[in-house]
């Protein structure tokens, strides 16, 4: 994301306007004379601005008087004035195309017609026809009743009948439809809106944090559900469910902004804008055959779309309920306790054809049968009951690809669960390597820009290198959506290197990324430039630039924008890039050929001196693959470069000074993001500021859902970077964006200090391999996946996927843990138990790091590759077999650390040599014991 062209305006606050919205929540006469001010006119009609209040044993609500549609859902306990709903913008949300909780969406026909005709309750507002509250239905207490028919507009041939209620305690919405006609109606489209309070616009991030949410859906049809989280990760969570069959969660379909020739908003749609600073609304659909086959023909959906047949004189019902989960990691017993069907995938639900998972479900039926889609794309066996009531499955990827697992329950309900199979990592990664390094490599030494030889980003549609872009960033080399390839080819090296392909990078290291993307001499050395491309029709040859491209827009800096320093985050790629060489070069045997590790070193320590010298504004924000600074610094210090150490440790100390004083230390200019929590957490906890880096840990857990689906599994939030790094660029929920990879390097450190933590495990694991996922079969990385229903696929360009990798290649690694129902389980590896030995046999992509939950043990290596890990559970001792040495890395370097206090501490009685314990390597594996004291 181009984080400069983002006005800071975004940050300003409204807390006083805010405030007053929320400690008003009827308007009564007084504030209605207030609201009209001098002129004695309302800026809406004041009936619209009228509530009502209810009582539920969670929530306290009000309604609409006049749509009776949700305007406040504020759960009892919680202070602040925090609201799910977006309460505070109530009065500026009075009118046609304002969607509330509680609005429905339809799209019917007659049997027999070819033409849907499509109906919204939000898209023209008229008073609804209020009903008396039922009465007599045992365990509910009706709030209010409505025939809201006329507000689905003309020719609407169902009656609608909407009703807030409290059913055994907990809030639900129900809609009857009716079908009063003498044919037979299907209903093609079914949508609930979902509008909670995800609105960020004129808030600065800590308000942002105290009172806006964050949701995310699980389409897993009778199973299914939405998860609403705090921003700040604290309790409680909001889970809407189904509260009858008929409310399956087949898919989920955002609500957009799309205006007619006259701007006149379009049904469906609704008036808010949609920004970096809004997501938008959604609504929860139940049936989507009608849109499936219209606007979204020929895509593939989560779940198979349906249409609903209503014959003549019959009616059906449709309801959700709202239930509070007590915190995050309590949804899914929650869900246990409300008689959901939970699964739970470990690790995930990304299945490397090399690495089977398990699946564990808890339901209130048994399971009837269960099916696979496409067929043979997933290997799923039965494989008994387990503590709990929960039973296990395990699973086989077959096929790449998308694969969903259908369960059928006794009763006839149904719950999916969406997979996702993958080549075994290490050979994604492979090929991902060789793409970059051949397809993407660009040599032209007649090239305007001076940017050959180099890794360009590459468009997978057209097969061809992105040489020209008028967001000029993404064909000059720099910025997120420009560095993203080579970043990712660099990264690629730091646990699978490749001789040939390091010569190659070197070659793009020391002569274009040093030389044209950063200064190598004179006053500005080491300053990074924002791109190397630019666009300047009057300075260079006639016939440089793309007629077809619009060049007037503001991404088409000219020569003195794109040679701007000024911008933070462009630092930690190269900062990056040289660390990687610098290791390459100093724990392997002729790795490295074009300059010293020394001198690598160093490059990477001065960009950081750099950055906040030439760059200081955005530093005060966490920087992605900050975390990378941290790295060099300790490798500095290993090194004995102390006068280099000493100044980049004060460096940051004061950008810590900075967060430190802040409620949330994290974010960018943004009022939230998903950038730079990996490195706010890692420098609080490197200067002693643990409370601030747990603050930034549950925010991550808020921003990354568990859900059993590998799109949303540990994705973190992430919706404008389509925009800034994407070939289809839009306002869209990412899936697997940067942000991921990124921000599961805070949880898998806090995880190693606390792991009895299993679900920030897998939410941590979700985000690591959701990285993967993204490389297609022969080796291509796209940015993100769109997970928009007119879409439902890759985009085609790499854009600022290095990131990602980044996060992907520094956090690798294999996990054994032994949890008391699910039993002994690997994350990254096939586990195996012979009497009171458990082993574990990595298959990450980088096989250089393993942690030993129950024993508190974190083993990493600097060079060399980990063929298998046994441990002892009875004595603690634990058994090291690392791979036969290759011709660059004779060595083994093997770091070792106890990381949960009170644990027992390690030793290896092998000599240390550069910080770690040096093994000497043949050509056949060696093991060496680990001894607790």
């Amino acid at each position: 994301m181009t984080k400069s062209a983002i006005s800071t305006l975004t940050r300003r606050a409204s807390l006083t306007a805010m405030a007053a919205a929320l400690s008003a929540p009827v308007m009564a006469a007084p504030a209605l004379a207030q609201a009209a001010g001098a002129t004695g006119e309302l800026p809406w009609n004041s009936a619209d601005a009228q509530t009502t209040i209810h009582d539920t044993p969670d929530f306290n609500i009000e309604l609409q008087a006049t749509s009776q549609t949700l305007v406040s859902l504020a759960p009892k306990g919680v202070g602040g004035g925090f609201d799910f709903a977006p309460r505070h913008r109530f009065t500026r949300r009075l009118g046609d195309g304002c969607y509330r909780l509680g609005d429905i969406d339809l799209r019917v026909r007659a049997v027999g017609d070819e033409a849907w005709t499509d109906h919204s309750s939000a898209f023209k507002r008229v008073k609804v026809k209020v009903l008396p509250k039922p009465q007599g239905i045992k365990k509910e207490r009706a709030l209010a009743s409505a025939d809201i028919t006329a507000s689905l507009g003309e020719n609407m041939p169902l009656k609608v009948v909407r009703t807030w209620a409290v059913v055994d305690g907990k809030l639900v919405l129900r809609f009857t439809l009716s079908n009063p006609t003498s044919k037979a109606i299907e209903i093609g489209g079914l949508g609930i809106a979902m509008v909670f309070d995800n609105i960020i616009t004129g808030r600065h991030l800590e308000e942002a944090h105290d009172v806006a949410s964050f949701y995310d859906p699980y389409v897993g049809l009778n199973a299914g559900y939405l998860q609403v989280n705090r921003l700040n990760g604290q309790g409680p969570s909001l889970l809407v469910l189904p509260a009858t069959d008929t409310a399956k969660f087949e898919l989920y379909k955002p609500i957009l902004n799309a205006r007619d020739d006259n701007k006149n908003i379009k049904i469906y749609n609704d008036i808010e804008p949609r920004n970096m600073t809004f997501e938008g609304f959604y609504t929860w659909m139940t049936n989507a055959k009608g849109f499936a086959d219209q606007e979204w023909k020929g895509v593939e959906q989560w779940n198979a779309p349906t249409s609903l047949t209503l014959q003549a004189g019959a009616s059906t019902t449709v309801a959700l309920k709202f239930v509070l989960s007590p915190t995050i990691r309590e949804i899914e017993p929650t869900l246990i306790k409300q008689g959901r069907p939970v699964a739970v995938g470990i690790p995930g639900y990304v299945v490397p054809t090399d690495l089977p998972a398990d699946l564990f479900v808890h339901a209130p039926k048994p399971v009837k049968a269960f099916s696979v889609e496409p067929q043979g794309a997933l290997d799923v066996a039965p494989a008994g009951a387990v503590k709990g009531g929960w039973l296990k499955y395990t699973v086989a990827g077959k096929t790449l690809g998308r694969a969903r697992l259908t369960l059928t329950y006794a009763d006839g309900t149904q719950q999916t669960v969406h997979y996702k199979v993958t080549k075994p990592q290490q050979q994604a990664v492979s090929d991902m390597g060789h793409f970059l390094l051949t397809k993407q490599w660009y040599e032209n030494p007649n090239d305007p820009f001076k940017r050959s030889p180099s890794i360009m980003i590459y468009d997978r549609e057209k097969n061809a290198l992105v040489l020209q872009d008028n967001r000029v960033w993404i064909s000059g080399l720099s910025d997120e959506g420009g560095a993203g390839a080579w970043l990712a080819a660099i990264m690629k090296q730091l646990d699978n290197p490749k001789k040939e392909e390091v010569e190659k990078f070197e070659r793009f290291a020391n002569t274009t990324l040093w030389g044209q993307i950063q200064t190598p001499d004179g006053p500005d050395k080491y300053g990074v430039r924002k791109s190397v491309m630019f666009y300047d029709p009057e300075g260079m040859p006639e016939g440089t630039y793309d007629p077809s491209l619009n060049w007037k827009v503001w991404s088409a800096w000219n020569r003195k924008g794109a040679a701007d320093l000024g911008r933070s985050y462009n630092y930690p790629h190269p900062a990056a890039a040289w660390w990687t060489l610098y290791r390459l070069g100093r724990y392997h045997t002729g790795m490295t050929a074009g300059e010293t590790w020394q001198t690598y070193l160093t490059r990477a320590a001065e960009t950081i001196k750099a950055m906040m010298s030439k760059a200081p504004y955005y530093t005060q924000f966490g920087q992605m693959e900050g975390d990378v600074f941290l790295y060099i610094l300790l490798d500095l210090k290993r090194e004995g470069m102390t006068e280099l150490a000493n100044e980049v440790e004060a460096l940051m100390k004061t950008r810590v000074e900075i967060w430190k004083k802040l409620k949330y230390p994290f974010g960018s200019e943004m009022p939230w993001d998903s950038t730079g929590q990996a490195e706010v957490y890692m420098w609080m906890r490197y200067f002693g500021l643990q409370g601030q880096a747990d603050v930034t840990r549950e925010v991550i857990m808020a921003y990354d859902p568990a859900i059993p689906h590998w799109g949303y599994n540990g994705s973190a939030r992430r919706f404008w970077d389509f925009l800034y790094a994407g070939k289809m660029s839009r306002i869209e929920r990412q899936l697997h964006h940067y942000g991921s990879s990124l921000n599961a390097v805070p949880l898998f450190d806090a995880f190693r200090e606390t792991p009895e933590d299993l679900y920030m495990l897998r939410v941590a694991y979700g985000g690591l391999m959701g990285s993967l996922t993204n490389i297609d079969e022969d080796g291509f990385a796209s940015a993100a996946f769109h997970s928009f229903p007119d879409a439902m696929k890759w985009d085609a360009i790499n854009g600022d996927y290095g990131m990602s990798f980044f996060g992907h290649a520094v956090t690798s690694a294999s996990y054994l843990v032994k949890h008391p129902v699910f039993g002994w389980a690997g994350f990254g590896g096939i586990v195996k138990t012979s009497g009171s030995v458990v082993s574990i046999a990595p298959k990450d992509s980088a096989r250089r790091r393993v942690f030993i939950a129950p024993a508190g043990l974190w083993i990493t290596l600097d060079a060399g590759r980990i063929d298998g890990v046994n441990y002892d559970t009875l004595t603690g001792k634990v058994s090291l077999t690392l791979e036969a040495a290759d011709a660059q890395t004779p060595v083994a370097y093997v770091n070792i650390e106890t990381t949960v206090k009170g644990a027992k501490t390690y030793a290896l009685n092998v000599e240390k040599k550069l910080g770690a314990h040096a093994v000497t390597l043949g050509a056949a594996p060696v093991t060496v014991e680990l001894t607790p004291a």
